[in-house]
Order: C-alpha cells, then sequence, then structure tokens
C-alpha cells in the first residue's frame, strides 16, 4: 500500500477518533457510553499502528507528527492515573507494558542476547577443554577464590544465617551497576553496550568453565541457576536498552538525533527500568535462597520452574495490547 491510499483509506478513522477524544477530555473516558470506550479502545490500538507503519516507511515527518499527537493524547488519557494510583500504574506496567515494549523492539533483545551468550560458551568450551586458559582472563587469586566458593554447596546451615539482608544489599548494588553501565553506554552509538555484554560474557564463560574443568559444576550451578533466571535475563535486557539508544543514534531516519533520542530515549528508560525490578528480585533470591544449605537437587527444581515462569512472563504478559505508543518497529 502507498501512501497516498493508507491516507484515504486511514483517515476516516482517525477522524473519529478524533471526535471521540474530544468528548472524553472533556468529560472523562469513563463517562462515554460501553459502546464508545470499545470504539475508543479499537481506534487507538489501530491508530498506535498506524503510527509504526508511518515511522517504519518514512512516509514525512509532518503525518507522523499529527499522528504522533493523538496518539500522545489518546494515550494521556486511556492510562490516566488515578488519584493516589501512581503505585497500581507501576504495577501494571511490570505486570504487562514491560513485557509488550520489550516483544515490540525484540530485535534487540536478540542481538544483545547473542553477544552476552555467544562469546561466553565459546569461553565456557576452551577453558573446561585446558583450564589454564583462565589465567589468561582473570587472575589465579580470583579463580583460587571461586574455586573455594563453590567447591561445596555452598552452605550447610538453613535458609536463614542472618547475613541475607547484607547480601542482597550488595548484589542489589553490583547487578544495577552492571546493568546500568550496558544501558547507559549505548550513547556510544551502541559500541560500549556490544563491548561490555561480550566482556562480562566472556568472564561468566571462563568461570563457568574453569569451575567444570575442576570438578566443581554441580555446586556452581545450583548456585546461580535460579537467581540467574532474573539477573542474567536482565541484564541482556539492560544491553537491549543500550542498543536502542544507539541505533537512535546511529540512525535517527527522518528525525534530528536530539527528537529521535527523546523518543527512542523514553523506550529504552522503560526496558532499564524493567530490567532494574528484575534485578530487584534476582538479588533477593542470591541473597536468601542460592547460598543456602537447600539440597542441590531442590536448587536445579527451583531453578528451572524460575527460568520457565521468566520466559513465560516475557513471551505472554500483555498479550492482546501489543501496539503502545512507545512501541517502535526494531
Amino acid at each position: 500500500m502507498n501512501r497516498p491510499r493508507f491516507i484515504s483509506t486511514r483517515q476516516k478513522d482517525w477522524y473519529r477518533f478524533r471526535q471521540l477524544l474530544g468528548r472524553a477530555e472533556q468529560v472523562r473516558l469513563t463517562k462515554l457510553g460501553g459502546e464508545e470506550v470499545s470504539e475508543f479502545s479499537r481506534l487507538f490500538r489501530a491508530l498506535c499502528y498506524d503510527l509504526a507503519v508511518v515511522r517504519s516507511r518514512d512516509w514525512g515527518v509532518e503525518l507522523e507528527r499529527r499522528l504522533n499527537d493523538l496518539v500522545v493524547r489518546g494515550h494521556s488519557l486511556y492510562y490516566r492515573t488515578p488519584p493516589g494510583g501512581k503505585g497500581r500504574a507501576v504495577l501494571d506496567f511490570l505486570a504487562s507494558g514491560f513485557p509488550r515494549l520489550l516483544r515490540e523492539n525484540q530485535g534487540y533483545f536478540w542481538v544483545a542476547l547473542a553477544l552476552f551468550t555467544i562469546p561466553g560458551l565459546i569461553a565456557g568450551v576452551l577453558i573446561a577443554l585446558d583450564p589454564e586458559l583462565a589465567e589468561r582472563m582473570m587472575s589465579s587469586d580470583a579463580l583460587a577464590q571461586m574455586e573455594s566458593m563453590h567447591s561445596t554447596n555452598v552452605r550447610s546451615g538453613g535458609l536463614f544465617t542472618g547475613t541475607e539482608v547484607g547480601m542482597t544489599g550488595f548484589y542489589i548494588a553490583n547487578n544495577v551497576g552492571i546493568a546500568f553501565r550496558c544501558f547507559a553506554l549505548g550513547i556510544l552509538f551502541g559500541v560500549g553496550t556490544a563491548v561490555l555484554l561480550v566482556y562480562n560474557s566472556m568472564v561468566i564463560g571462563a568461570v563457568s568453565g574453569y569451575l567444570v574443568a575442576k570438578g566443581h559444576a554441580m555446586p556452581f550451578f545450583s548456585f546461580v541457576i535460579s537467581h540467574g533466571a532474573f539477573e542474567l535475563t536482565a541484564i541482556v535486557i539492560s544491553g537491549a536498552a543500550g542498543l536502542v539508544l544507539g541505533r537512535a543514534i546511529m540512525h535517527p531516519g527522518s528525525r534530528t538525533r536530539v527528537e529521535a533520542l527523546r523518543v527512542r530515549g523514553l523506550v529504552a528508560i522503560k526496558l532499564a527500568a524493567g530490567a532494574g525490578a528484575m534485578l530487584g528480585v534476582a538479588a533477593f533470591v542470591e541473597g536468601f535462597w542460592s547460598p543456602s544449605g537447600v539440597p542441590m537437587v531442590a536448587k536445579f527444581i527451583v531453578g528451572t520452574i524460575l527460568w520457565v515462569a521468566v520466559i513465560a512472563y516475557l513471551a505472554l504478559a500483555g498479550r492482546g495490547g501489543e501496539s503502545t505508543p512507545e512501541g517502535e518497529a526494531s
């Protein structure tokens, strides 16, 4: 479909949406009739899709601006936070908006995932075959410390030993620091994000391969499997957010770079915020559950369940409203 035909086909719905929007802004969306609210919702989703089409095909800044203005007004009305409802808005974002936004920008996620897994897998296999290679990436003292930590099922005591709160705080600070750098370094045309993802991947792979070679695979993987579901996934999502920033600078399309950063930067910030919430969960699990004296088989069972839950959450949560104002074809 070309631009003139697209406009002639869709402008009737745009005009109708503008009418409903004008009425709703005067009274409130909840004051409209049931059929009008349903029509408003349908037209709003269609308008979001139309905006994504116009952006992806570069059909003009003026048309994009007109549709974007309608989408912004519609979003403000449709998702208006009631008094005292900011907490609910955050929960709604985490429950559906965040995974939906990630799926709408999944191309960046897959690239970040490749950067974060492939180098680590290669390093892990090579070092598992020849553990002396690990000293080219880490000091012998660091490797010895890792081996000492994971030579057994870390604790022999129960689930609570009194140090969990302090360790949880440490893990939050450490993990959020890594994720923030993955996101923020995207401003360097995405190169900084890519380098950091590859570097962390190789370090994790080196440690994994070394511990496997030394016969500590079971204690190590039983320790990381549970919190890794949240932590590793969140780091990849932070990397995806950094790549969103990088592409906005490298390929702003019909926008100026400043405008591209403003629009796509909001997407990146929301992705990073969602990743931050996942890191909070990861820190809690890593502080309380992962180092506990629970049998390793129980940790593997729980860890597998958590991985399935995280994948299902990101793949399925928020289905039915895939087109959002922030989402843009990746």
